[in-house]
Order: structure tokens, then sequence, then C-alpha cells
């Protein structure tokens, strides 16, 4: 048994001696990986993740945001008043007009009176109160001698309009349905920076029901 363990012991030092010292390279490695190269200097070194797409323009990263607003949408009378809550602003050539007709389904009013001087009477107290924008309706039909408050495409903006009226002591104002098309008046404020957006923001808060929004396309 003696003779046999040092027998095993001796080969395996006789096999480390041979791996060590006289075998051959591994053919799996390359001893000289650099110098086997192929124009290593035409690899390209890829950057670190920036988010940027190779050759996306120069300006993504730079400007603020610009945008085309419109904001309305006005009667051709209520146009005026929007127009001098936007005077503050100097927009010059950027203020351009859009002009339309749409269909309102939602209409603000006084229900209709007795008779015209009723009817009178009543846009006297709307007068009393500052409200101005009101027109008595004259046609034959059963809104005749109804005192009109403004038409709106949405009841979210006619119920906006009649809470603030409201507010302004118009007791008898009422909210009903009425399919009728409409002169409507968009003002649109073309490449606004985003100070401007802002700005328009707060002015377009001043009036009840009138909405900001994107310019459409085309327009």
């Amino acid at each position: 048994m003696r003779a046999l363990f040092l027998f095993f012991v001796a080969a395996n030092l006789a096999f480390f001696a041979w791996t060590a010292y006289f075998a051959p390279p591994d053919a799996g490695r390359d001893p000289q990986p650099l110098g086997r190269q192929i124009a290593p200097e035409r690899l390209p070194i890829l950057p670190a993740e920036t988010g940027v797409q190779p050759g996306a323009p120069a300006h993504a990263l730079g400007p603020p945001a610009r945008a085309c607003l419109e904001w309305g949408a006005f009667a051709p009378a209520e146009a005026t008043r929007a127009r001098e809550a936007l005077a503050a602003l100097a927009l010059g050539e950027r203020l351009a007009e859009r002009r339309s007709e749409e269909t309102a389904h939602w209409w603000v009013f006084i229900p209709p009176q007795a008779n015209r001087q009723a009817a009178q009477k009543k846009a006297a107290e709307l007068k009393a109160l500052g409200i101005d924008d009101y027109f008595i309706v004259q046609e034959d039909g059963p809104a005749r001698w109804a005192v009109s408050l403004g038409v709106f495409t949405s009841e979210r903006a006619a119920q906006s309009h009649l809470e603030a009226l409201r507010a302004r002591g118009v007791r008898t104002a009422q909210l009903a349905q009425r399919e009728v098309r409409v002169p409507k008046v968009w003002l649109q404020v073309r490449d606004a920076d985003q100070q401007r957006q802002a700005a328009l923001r707060e002015i377009a808060r001043s009036i009840e029901g009138s909405e900001l929004r994107e310019c459409p396309a085309g327009g």
C-alpha cells in the first residue's frame, strides 16, 4: 500500500511539472490579443447614454417650447372685451383671429316676458348690474321676449357662465338645451413662448366659459 501511495504522489508531481513548463499554449487563448487586432484605431468609441437620439437637431436641447394657442369662442360682440384683455401683452403681429360658425347646444337665458316692455325692463336690470352681453329675442315662437345671455357648445361652459351671472345678482337666469348656429371668433396667439403661454392662461380665467387650447392644424 505504501508503495502504491508513493507512486500516485510521484505521478501527480510529474503532471504538474509538465503542464506548467512543457505543455503547448491553449488553442482557445490568444497570448497576444492586442497585436492581432485589425486597425484598432478605427473602432468607434460609443458615448455614454444621453437620451438624445443620434442625428437629433441641435435645437432639441436649446430654446424653450413655443406654441400657437387660441382663445374663445366669443360672439362677435364679446371679442372686443377679449382683445382688450390681451392688450397688455403687446402681441403685435402674433395676434390673429379665426372666425367660424358653430352649433351651440346650450342656452343661458331669462325666460320669455309678457311683452316687449317687460323684456326691456329685464334688460335695464341687467345693465344696472354691469352686464352688457345679452339680447332680446324678438322673432315669433315660444322664445319670443326671452332675454338671451349666451349660447355655448358645451354644458360645462354654459353652467360656468350661469353661475357667474348668479354671483353678480341675476336670479332668474336659466339653462336649457337649444340647437342654433352662431358665429364665433377665436383669438389666436402665434409663436407664444412659455412666458406668454402662462400669461394667456391667467387671462383666460378672467372670462367665464372661455376656453384656451392649441390652434387647429392648418388654422
